[in-house]
């Protein structure tokens, strides 16, 4: 009688060994519990996407306290999503991918990433459009044919300029896995290619130059999950250190190195942001937040519809009083609570009930 030996990863072939470990890696992420942490840092990353959101061009006159407040949170927030998303790539292992996975892997990026951003940058554009006739509206287009120039292209004149970090994640996320493969699995490397597309002039179409700016912060956030416990004890030590010293470099960007280049500063108060708001958002006091967990679970609809909701109830505000001076202190609440609140009832009520929809906006 023979016998079956146990099959060993010795006797696959390097392809089976591969697909093997994939396997195993995708077993244990169903098995995986939720990262609550990671949902409440992206609802307070969400949040502060809004309050950045609320003013888009000309601001109410009188509240200079605002646009301290917005050109500090465009220092950093846009760096700790990308440090988020890094982190969530890694996490689930999408970025270790083998060769014969890229094809659905990118057709997958393409549905969940690309697809909403032309879809709903282009329901922005028109319904820019059609309501600049009714109401006011920011960043309004010339015509039809500059819009879509814009949208795709001379990306710095987008429309729609408010969606840009979908398209971004999905280049970033098709392009770790084989970029992970030339170098041989090291995150390090890739980070160390990110800072050299950091400091190197970028054409600024198709949002290249935000690939090439964003892309040392989601290898960043590639390096924090892989560094697993270590990372999470670390910032769980220190992030009230990592919060004073982001706030003091966001006060020396607004005031002493204010003439300073603004990359120099993104990157610093970048980087300092994910020790600090990560640590932040896992401290007893906002580990069971319920609204930034609300907030971190409908991102993607909040992130994708905010500034059209913030439109339209501006636009009908402004209707009925102007938003200067102290009237802004009424504006800046209700236009938060419209470009949070208003996304997460549309995608209960609505969107959750058209299957493609859902999942699109999920």
């Amino acid at each position: 009688m023979s016998t079956t030996k146990p099959l060993g990863a010795g006797d696959l072939s390097e392809d089976g060994a591969a697909a093997l470990r994939l396997k195993l890696a995708e077993i244990a992420q169903q098995k995986r519990p939720r990262r609550l942490d990671l949902d409440r840092a992206k609802g307070l990353g969400i949040l502060l996407v809004v309050i950045g959101h609320l003013v888009a061009r000309t601001a109410p006159q009188g509240n200079e306290w605002y646009i301290a407040l917005k050109h500090a949170l465009y220092h950093f927030h846009m760096p700790f999503f990308m440090y988020l998303s890094g982190y969530v790539v890694f996490m689930t292992g999408a970025a270790r991918i083998t060769p014969s996975k890229w094809p659905e892997f990118t057709r997958g990026r393409a549905y969940r990433l690309l697809l909403p951003f032309v879809l709903f940058g282009l329901a922005i554009l028109f319904g820019k459009l059609v309501t600049s006739r009714f109401i006011a509206v920011d960043n309004l287009p010339g015509s039809l044919d500059q819009g879509l120039w814009g949208l795709v292209w001379n990306t710095d004149s987008s429309p729609a300029e408010s969606v840009w970090y979908i398209a971004v994640l999905f280049a970033l996320s098709i392009l770790t896995p084989p970029l992970l493969r030339l170098l041989r699995g090291r995150v390090a490397l890739l980070l160390v290619l990110a800072l050299v597309l950091y400091v190197l002039p970028v054409p600024h179409v198709m949002y290249l130059d935000r690939v090439a700016r964003y892309m040392s912060f989601f290898a960043m956030g590639g390096l924090a999950s892989e560094a697993g416990k270590a990372w999470l004890d670390l910032i769980d030590r220190y992030f009230a250190w990592a919060l004073i010293a982001l706030l003091g470099a966001l006060w020396l960007a607004l005031t002493v190195f204010a003439s300073w280049d603004s990359d120099v500063a993104l990157f610093v108060c970048g980087t300092l942001s994910m020790p600090a708001l990560h640590g932040l958002v896992r401290h007893r006091y906002f580990s069971g937040s319920s609204l930034l967990l609300t907030l971190g679970t409908y991102t993607f609809v909040i992130y994708l519809l905010n500034t059209p909701f913030i439109g339209l109830v501006k636009g009908a505000m402004l209707k009925v009083f102007p938003w200067d001076g102290v009237n802004f202190l009424i504006y800046a609440p209700v236009l938060t609570i419209a470009g949070t609140l208003l996304p997460i009832l549309l995608k209960r009520h609505v969107l959750s009930r058209v299957p493609a929809l859902d999942r699109m906006t999920s």
